[in-house]
């Protein structure tokens, strides 16, 4: 089956950017595109667009956006002042005669900002698959989606459609590591997710969270992180320690002899401090082996490129 456009990002599904940024130019002052001949609600342009007014134009449900941060729309509305929009809003047209957006709501938000009473409009017509995907590759390609809202989009579409994480992935050109990294991100506690959401904490450390294995493993170390300003680095030994505490707990249970030799102790304490990770060393001073411990693909590579060095 021949791969979808929508794998291939927005510019297999809109208009050549390079004539839009032509035809801007002849009409910057004026807020349009320099495209439009006629004015008002749904005017025709030579492009093929309308125009549509801005109070006509309504979020759409399916958004994978949730938070639009006022700086970044200011910043958006100062360009749109200075140059127009460039690129048209995608949208569909509902039975009461309004028009859903389907890419292009930062654009409607930044153009009211910056005082335009309409904007254009290509009209289109989607599936629900398809639309979910449109805004999703929308947001991916153009303004990041904080992680939680990527994650939930991934599911969203997943749902939607059916679709594998190597389908989902395929669909938005992504990587399957990638999805599936988004996905996990997912299982954290709320409150975790939350801060993840707002900018207050970053997806390495939500990740080094995620591979503590109890939650209240995972809340320990997301208080610390945050009380303490640990980095990802820092975050990913005190995740170490937290799994060797539960390990060591959970040994001495079981054994009640045997205490290893202080000089192969003292080794292990080193590698754990220059490796980040849990370490043991089983045997003795003449022989044993050393078991390096992961918590992720990324935890490895880290470890990999130590080794490596």
């Amino acid at each position: 089956m021949a791969k979808s456009a929508l794998g291939r990002g927005l510019s297999a599904l809109l208009p050549d950017e390079d004539t839009q940024e032509t035809g801007s130019a002849k009409d910057k002052t004026s807020g349009k595109t320099g495209m439009a001949e006629k004015t008002g609600t749904g005017s025709e342009t030579r492009s093929g667009e309308i125009l549509v007014r801005l109070e006509k134009l309504l979020p759409n449900p399916g958004q994978p956006r949730r938070r639009f941060e006022k700086p970044e729309l200011e910043e958006l509305a100062a360009s749109i002042k200075q140059h127009g929009i460039i690129q048209p809003v995608i949208a569909e047209k509902n039975e009461q005669g309004n028009y859903i957006i389907v890419a292009g709501e930062r654009r409607c938000r930044a153009a009211a900002i910056a005082g335009l009473s309409e904007v254009p409009v290509l009209i289109r017509s989607y599936s629900d698959q398809k639309r979910l995907e449109v805004a999703l590759i929308e947001n991916l390609h153009r303004s990041d989606l904080n992680p939680i809202e990527e994650a939930m989009a991934y599911k969203q579409l997943m749902d939607t459609a059916g679709l594998s994480q190597d389908e989902a992935a395929e669909r938005v050109g992504k990587n399957r590591s990638t999805v599936a990294n988004a996905l996990r991100l997912l299982k954290l506690p709320s409150r975790i997710k939350e801060a993840l959401e707002e900018g207050n904490l970053s997806a390495g450390h939500a990740r080094t969270i995620l591979s503590l294995p109890k939650g209240a493993d995972q809340e320990t170390l997301f208080s610390e992180i945050r009380d303490k300003g640990m980095s990802v680095r820092a975050a990913e030994k005190r995740a170490a320690e937290l799994s060797a505490d539960k390990h060591t707990a959970g040994k001495n249970n079981a054994v009640k002899s045997g205490k290893k030799d202080p000089e192969i102790k003292n080794m292990e304490e080193k590698f754990i401090k220059t490796l980040g990770t849990k370490v043991t060393i089983n045997g003795g001073l003449k022989r044993g082996r050393i078991e390096i411990e992961y918590y992720s693909m990324d935890d490895l590579e880290r470890l990999y490129g130590i080794l490596e060095r």
